[in-house]
């Protein structure tokens, strides 16, 4: 495995799964590519009306997007032994996540999971549990730390 692809939601289980994915890169020699999937809200209202963001409302979503991703890269970039980029995208996540390991050449996906109820699952579903099923290579699934 020479290159793993981390799929990171700027929450505490995807560092959590960034830690194990530097551990995992450091014994394989492999390199990391951290990626982060936004999508622009529209929201549809019963009478049949839609709300469109602006196009300068998009922006500032990418932006945003950009500068939690770029914090994320800074604050790892030092690990020694491993080197580590980042890819942000806007569109489906599980989808967008998928598309991007066949164009890198994944070897692996790295995915944090927040380990939710069936109900929750099935009201919210599950980036995570999407990416299990559409992915052409292994997805190492970290599942959340568990509330004592």
């Amino acid at each position: 495995m020479k290159t793993l692809l981390l799929a990171h939601d700027f929450n505490a289980t995807s560092e959590i799964a960034l830690d194990t994915a530097i551990e995992l890169a450091r014994k394989l020699s492999a390199k990391i590519v951290v990626a982060h999937v936004y999508s622009v809200p529209v929201y549809s209202f019963p009478e049949g009306s839609s709300l469109i963001p602006s196009a300068e409302d998009a922006a500032r979503i990418g932006d945003a997007a950009q500068r939690s991703l770029d914090q994320v890269l800074e604050r790892r970039r030092a690990t020694p032994g491993v080197e580590i980029s980042g890819v942000l995208r806007a569109g489906v996540p599980d989808e967008e996540i998928c598309r991007l390991a066949d164009e890198i050449g994944a070897d692996m996906i790295v995915i944090g999971t927040h380990a939710r109820g069936a109900v929750a699952r099935a009201l919210l579903g599950s980036v995570a549990q999407r990416v299990v099923r559409s992915a052409k290579v292994p997805v190492l699934s970290i599942r959340a730390p568990q509330p004592a």
